[in-house]
């Protein structure tokens, strides 16, 4: 079965996590730089088979798009464009970097280790990615 991959995209940095073949557990795979994403995901594509994307949507409180949001509509455009033919799942992302922050927290890593954003970023894809599949699953 493909796989579904999960991006917390932002202006530095995208975070980017992956299922299991079974489509069953997500996992982080890596942060890479923002501007390096596209190439990534290129050579990751030719390795695994991938069925769905799923990209973060930033809202505000009031369910309108956020500030960054433009910069995200940017990415997937270019993603579209380089990849015709992936299916595109658009989730809200609020909240996702506060949730992976109490993760790192919860697991026990020290502050130092707290205040890596790349790390942050990944969870972050992490937790859209779990959160999409156990509703999918109900």
């Amino acid at each position: 079965m493909p796989r579904i991959l999960s991006i917390d995209y932002g202006q530095k940095r995208t975070g980017i996590a992956v299922t299991d073949e079974m489509q069953i557990i997500a996992s982080g795979l890596t942060t890479v730089p923002s501007a390096t994403a596209i190439a990534f995901l290129k050579d990751y594509f030719a390795k695994e088979k991938v069925e769905a994307v799923l990209i973060g949507e930033p809202k505000q409180m009031n369910g309108e798009p956020s500030e960054s949001a433009s910069i995200i509509k940017g990415f997937v455009t270019h993603f579209t464009n380089h990849f015709p033919e992936m299916k595109v799942i658009r989730v809200d992302e609020r909240f996702t970097s506060k949730m992976a922050f109490q993760t790192m927290i919860d697991s026990g890593l020290k502050k130092k280790q707290r205040q890596n954003k790349a790390l942050i970023d990944e969870i972050s894809a992490t937790i859209m990615l779990q959160d999409y599949l156990t509703r999918k699953l109900f």
